[in-house]
């Protein structure tokens, strides 16, 4: 059973009320589709892949992809979070976006898993950019070889956007960073920093060179120079290069960039967590003001 339940009130300093509520009590109903079954990885991919979607979970990536270029297809809310979220609803108001309320219980089946904040948004996928037009004009890429972890890479994305990186190449065989848990880890800041995908690295980091760019390698390896020697190099165009947790950079990588580069750490540590060392990384070498 469903139907269309009344206008809530307006929310204060909203842009007048809120969209009618459809609220929803059938978890197999199709205008859920969106949301069903989140936790299957593989089904999700050729659902999100297949339709065009993607999925915000939790109020602060939910206003990160209202606040976005991403245009939003519909809101997500347990009956009981109404009020609390108002502010949400009323955003999907004025992107003429259905409002879906249903149950706690309800929701949790659809979804199948325990959302405590009880609230997702499913927004519309863009068509990537071409990687040498989303450069043009930047003064700091960030590009990850083989990242293949969400959360690593919602965590890069966070802090790329938080020390002021432009865009993000993802090379071949790196995750998807629309995918749910990657926008969660990144409390939705991926949703406002470009990214587009590159073909084999070694051409794509040669194509950054020519195009101005010193492409520093981040890598454990002794041999390499310390972090503090080149943060003479922040008013350049700078692209910073990580590799997967584990395996790094593979040989082809590190050859074609201008310099490899190493965090200073302590004896007895090995390395970083590679969303640690991309932290580092962006806070060090981040651009200077203009």
């Amino acid at each position: 059973m469903s139907g269309a339940g009344p206008r809530v009130p307006d929310v204060p300093g909203g842009d007048g009320p809120q969209p009618a509520v459809v609220r929803i009590t059938d978890p197999g109903d199709a205008r859920l589709g969106d949301y069903a079954a989140l936790t299957d990885a593989a089904l999700r991919k050729r659902y999100e892949h297949q339709h065009g979607v993607l999925i915000a979970e939790g109020p602060n990536p939910v206003r990160q992809l209202l606040s976005s270029r991403y245009p939003l297809r519909s809101l997500l809310v347990a009956e009981e979070r109404l009020t609390a979220v108002g502010e949400l609803t009323a955003g999907a108001g004025r992107q003429q976006a259905p409002v879906y309320a249903v149950p706690q219980g309800v929701l949790e089946e659809v979804v199948r898993f325990r959302l405590h904040q009880g609230v997702l948004a499913c927004g519309q996928r863009l068509a990537l950019p071409d990687p040498g037009e989303l450069v043009a004009g930047a003064r700091r890429v960030l590009v990850l070889e083989g990242l293949n972890d969400h959360e690593n890479l919602g965590t890069l994305f966070r802090t790329a956007r938080a020390f002021g990186t432009d865009a993000v190449l993802l090379g071949p065989d790196c995750a998807d960073p629309l995918y749910r848990r990657s926008v969660r880890v990144s409390m939705g800041h991926v949703l406002h920093l470009p990214f587009a995908r590159t073909g084999p690295i070694e051409p794509a980091l040669e194509d950054l060179r020519a195009n101005g760019f010193t492409v520093l390698a981040l890598t454990p390896d002794p041999a390499a120079v310390d972090l503090d020697t080149v943060a003479g190099l922040r008013g350049q165009p700078l692209a910073l290069l990580l590799g997967a947790e584990g395996p790094g950079l593979t040989p082809g990588a590190l050859a074609t960039a201008d310099r490899a580069v190493r965090i200073p750490i302590a004896a007895g540590v090995d390395s970083l967590n590679v969303a640690a060392a991309g932290a580092v990384a962006c806070h060090a070498l981040r651009p200077e003001e203009r």
